[in-house]
């Protein structure tokens, strides 16, 4: 196999997957030539953190496509904030490479445009990574459905619950701005909106969505007499708490952050109850489907657990899924959460009275329920990380799930979230077929087959 060739664009946390797979175990099937971030001292880190990957070449990301063409580059990993996901996917495009984008595809209409029209029209090739349909319990309920054991769909249930250390993350760094990520319907909730997508083989048609700011927030934090407070976590003031985040108590955080401020004045430990937040912390959805399946969605995020139910109804029976991927979030002796579950489990862990669990039941009519065994995964996103990270640098095997997602498979899972934006503006329910798309509006035209 000669290695493909790869540049990246963004060095942030997320990146960091992506590059130590580069460097590790798919040195083999691609090579780093060249990388780019705002921030010289991400790229400092990044390259101490990941010796293997030697010198890339560092380039400014306007000089993108120049570098593309110079460096023969096949293709293109995109992690970078969200609002500028469509600039740099289409400029890869353009000069003709292939894009691998982290989700959500774009924040917004005139981003799923640009994409749209340049995929179509220079024939490249768009990767959105949607690490969750790897999972073997989400692709376990994929098959079910698609067995056709429970019928025609009729009906979705899901609610997804986002803890105090994950949850209030979204609301100390730039995501808590929605110009910047479209808020979590588009940047977290694309994730479930993608598997719902795929689980029912369906795509969305109306979106009526209700939410708001109810817990972060100065505002909630004064209706609930909190007092003063810290505007960050990284600084030597006794009023921290729980929801304080401390960057130089992680050595990533500190390396890829805090030590970095210099640079750029990036603050990834504001409080989250300061001023200043645009995006909302609770959300419900209705979303209608092409083939006449109606789902309610839920969105939490300052759950004390973490984890999802999925309750899928069909004209023979019904499937549920439970995960419970983290039981608690506890403290340590100063008051604080532990930034990373792995080196404190005893402080961030499931408990004995929540365990952490994944359980699949399915149930037809007029018979008992039985429960579906879920392989083991292993790594981040339910076990999809590695899957996913496979699938991206050797590419795709035998795919009978349609697992491997591409624009058109973004498209549908961000045009939720920007019709739910929609409708908490207006207050009304949104139709897709109302959104300009332009030619994206193709990718709509049906619902999805697995591949």
């Amino acid at each position: 196999m000669t290695p493909r060739r790869f540049a990246l664009i963004g060095t942030g946390s997320r990146a960091q997957m992506y590059l130590g797979a580069l460097a590790e175990t798919h040195a083999d099937a691609g090579r780093l030539v060249a990388w780019a971030d705002p921030n010289p001292g991400r790229l400092d880190w990044s390259q101490q953190e990941h010796p293997q990957l030697g010198s890339p070449r560092r380039f400014d990301v306007a000089d993108l496509a120049d570098v593309v063409r110079e460096e023969q580059i096949d293709a293109v990993v995109v992690t970078s904030p969200d609002h500028t996901h469509a600039r740099h996917v289409v400029t890869a495009l353009e000069a003709g490479a292939d894009a691998i984008v982290e989700k959500p595809l774009t924040i917004d209409e005139q981003g799923v445009r640009d994409i749209a029209e340049a995929a179509e029209r220079t024939g490249r090739k768009v990767t959105i990574t949607f690490n969750y349909r790897y999972s073997p319990r989400n692709a376990e309920l994929r098959r079910i459905i698609a067995s056709g054991e429970i019928g025609d769909v009729t009906s979705v249930h899901f609610e997804w619950v986002l803890d105090t250390a994950h949850g209030a993350d979204y609301f100390r760094r730039w995501h808590r701005e929605k110009d910047s990520s479209g808020g979590l319907l588009i940047h977290k909730s694309s994730h479930h909106f993608d598997l719902v997508n795929w689980w029912i083989a369906d795509v969305p048609t109306r979106v009526f969505a209700s939410g708001g700011l109810r817990f972060y927030g100065a505002e909630n934090a004064r209706r609930r007499g909190l007092g003063e407070r810290a505007p960050r976590g990284s600084v030597d003031d006794p009023r921290t708490d729980a929801f304080s985040l401390d960057l130089r108590a992680d050595e990533k955080l500190k390396g890829l952050y805090f030590d970095q401020e210099e640079h750029d004045g990036y603050q990834r430990d504001r409080d989250v109850f300061d001023e200043g937040i645009t995006i909302e912390d609770n959300l419900a959805l209705i979303v209608d489907y092409a083939r006449g399946a109606t789902m309610t969605y839920s969105l939490n995020a300052h759950s004390p657990w973490e984890g999802y139910t999925v309750a899928v109804n069909g004209t023979k029976g019904r499937a549920e899924l439970t995960v419970v991927e983290r039981g608690s979030v506890l403290v340590d002796e100063d008051g604080r959460t532990v930034v990373d579950p792995s080196a404190r489990p005893d402080l961030v862990s499931a408990d004995a009275e929540r365990p952490a669990s994944e359980r699949l039941v399915v149930q037809t009519h007029f018979a008992p329920a039985r429960e579906v065994p879920i392989p083991q995964g292993e790594g981040g996103h339910g076990g999809g990380d590695q899957v996913l990270l496979d699938d991206v640098f050797r590419g795709p095997g035998e795919d009978p799930l349609g697992l491997t997602a591409d624009w058109t498979d973004g498209v549908r899972s961000v045009v939720v979230g920007i019709a739910g934006n929609r409708s908490l503006a207006t207050e009304l329910p949104v139709r897709i077929s109302d959104l300009d798309l332009g030619t994206a509006t193709n990718a709509l035209g049906s619902p999805v087959n697995p591949r």
